[in-house]
């Protein structure tokens, strides 16, 4: 049934958008927080990067709406050996140019994941890939590096491109030819038809898509990274949908008889992330002069930050009640949650105590990173946090950013800290801790998103033994010692993982379901008929 799901809701939207007949309910209008960074899908992993191209671009396995694995463009898959995984690819998938999908495609795209580089690599997708063997034109074999139970769940980002259209690109000249539409080609259920950064997106149906006919001859998915103003835009009618509604503003639209409010869930988890470098660029004394270490290194600066911290005002005043506090960097519907890791009280006697113990009894001053334009109430938490910090005797400068400038920042080196959003979507906590808690290992394609250089040997043995260990029950319990070390370790502190909320012209369109990764796609959209 799951194999079918997509094709369904795909199929019952265009029953209704065929019953609607006007021009005007073909087009889908949608006001998003933000956009794609470039054309090419293996650019970045960023969120909002991956969920507009996947309008154009298919993956191979796909995540459903609780994030459980489900058939993409490979139908089925099975484990020939412990490090040998078969794919079986859908027959009849043709890319926008008419050319047919085939095993060369997906090996191309493997091949281009592992080689480009991007703000937010998609390598970490592809890491335990050691070698791609072409069996027939709709088989593939994946050999790893070792046990790799988790494989399909990687790849739900695995993006599937036309080898033919992207041979001869480089690294370099990739974004170019990607932005400029030559090779916008993919399998997905719209077409590339223009992209402005920062402004909006445009596609248009594919009818010869393998689920049947999208529901919508056109979407635009336009950036409106104005709360209020996105919020406005759907009120005078300007879109159909927004997308991250305000916390502020959902019980007023909720009253609002010409809107409809969805709520929900997600996996996204905001954290404060701590760099472990010996010289930290962002950090000195309250007089402006060096300081003699990097004070995140002393675990006692680090708890005393924790300590600092009021998840519970957080998540009901800074997010509006669409927030929850966060004992660990998974939510509990992930595999290797920890239940046993508790919430910290906070407490700020004992903070300024432990910052006097480790030497800073006047505290220091430090730059506060934090996105302001990727998840709902990430400003808010951010100018808390910068608050919060400085009842212990911290002067904090807070710096909040857009995403499109805070994470390339962050690939640089520039930054001190950073509060921002994590979201484990491949529903498995090897996919958080992996990238983030491992040593930084490019030998082992391990640690890709370690930029704060931290470094446990344990933690690194853990996680590697949970990387290559087939029985769910042993992997859970590895993860779940993973997720209790690497909380007390206090690196990328927990504070509360993001409520989310859509909001809709009643009139217009109805949203099947609000994802748990906060994806909005145009297909889970459906006209409203009359």
């Amino acid at each position: 049934m799951r194999r079918e799901f997509r094709r369904l809701a795909l199929s019952t939207a265009a029953a209704g958008a065929l019953l609607m007949g006007s021009a005007t309910a073909q087009t889908l209008t949608m006001g998003v927080i933000a956009g794609p960074e470039s054309m090419d899908p293996h650019y970045t992993a960023t969120g909002t990067h991956s969920e507009a191209l996947k309008h154009v671009f298919d993956t191979l396995t796909h995540s459903g709406d609780r994030l459980q694995i489900e058939p993409g463009l490979a139908e089925s898959w099975r484990v020939v050996n412990p490090t040998t995984w078969e794919f079986r690819l859908r027959r009849g998938v043709k890319f926008h140019d008419g050319s047919d999908m085939t095993a060369e495609d997906v090996a191309s795209s493997i091949r281009r994941m592992q080689t480009l580089s991007g703000p937010n690599p998609l390598r970490i997708y592809v890491r335990r890939v050691q070698e791609v063997r072409i069996v027939d034109p709709h088989t593939i074999q994946i050999i790893t590096d070792g046990p790799a139970p988790t494989l399909p769940n990687d790849f739900i980002r695995l993006f599937v491109t036309s080898a033919r259209a992207t041979a001869g690109l480089t690294p370099e000249n990739s974004n170019e030819a990607f932005n400029s539409g030559r090779v916008t080609i993919g399998t997905g259920p719209y077409r590339y038809v223009s992209w402005t950064p920062r402004e909006q997106f445009t596609v248009e149906r594919f009818e010869g898509h393998w689920t049947g006919r999208p529901a919508w001859a056109r979407v635009t998915r336009r950036e409106i990274a104005n709360p209020a103003a996105r919020v406005a835009q759907l009120r005078t009618g300007q879109v159909d949908m927004i997308v991250r509604v305000p916390a502020a503003d959902v019980t007023t639209l909720q009253r609002d008889r010409n809107i409809t409010v969805l709520k929900g869930e997600t996996v996204y988890v905001f954290n404060l992330a701590l760099d472990q470098r010996e010289s930290t660029p962002q950090v000195t004394a309250k007089d402006g002069s060096a300081l003699s270490a990097n004070p995140y290194r002393d675990p006692r600066v680090r708890e005393a930050i924790d300590l600092a911290i009021d998840r519970r005002a957080l998540a009901e005043v800074a997010m509006e009640g669409l927030g929850t506090p966060q004992s660990q960097m998974v939510t509990p519907n992930i595999f290797g949650y920890n239940p046993a890791i508790t919430l910290p009280t906070p407490n700020v006697a004992r903070a300024r105590q432990l910052l006097a113990e480790a030497g800073y009894p006047n505290g220091f001053r430090m730059v506060l990173n934090f996105t302001n334009n990727r998840l709902p109430g990430d400003n808010a938490v951010g100018t808390s946090i910068a608050q919060m910090l400085a009842r212990i005797g911290i002067e904090v400068q807070a710096a909040g950013q857009p995403a499109a400038v805070i994470f390339p920042a962050r690939a640089r080196g520039e930054l001190s800290n950073i509060m921002a959003g994590w979201g484990t979507l491949t529903g498995e906590a090897n996919y958080y801790y992996s990238a983030n808690a491992h040593t930084y290992n490019p030998e082992l394609r391990l640690g890709a998103f370690n930029w704060t250089r931290f470094s446990d040997p344990e933690i690194d043995r853990l996680i590697q033994a949970a990387s290559v260990e087939l029985d769910d029950k042993k992997r859970e319990e590895l993860l779940q010692r993973v997720g209790l070390l690497y909380t007390n370790a206090r690196i990328a502190i927990p504070i509360a993982a993001v409520g989310s909320a859509w909001a809709m012209r009643r009139d217009r369109v109805t949203l099947r379901v609000g994802r748990s990764d906060e994806e909005t796609y145009a297909w889970d959209v459906a006209p409203v008929t009359r």
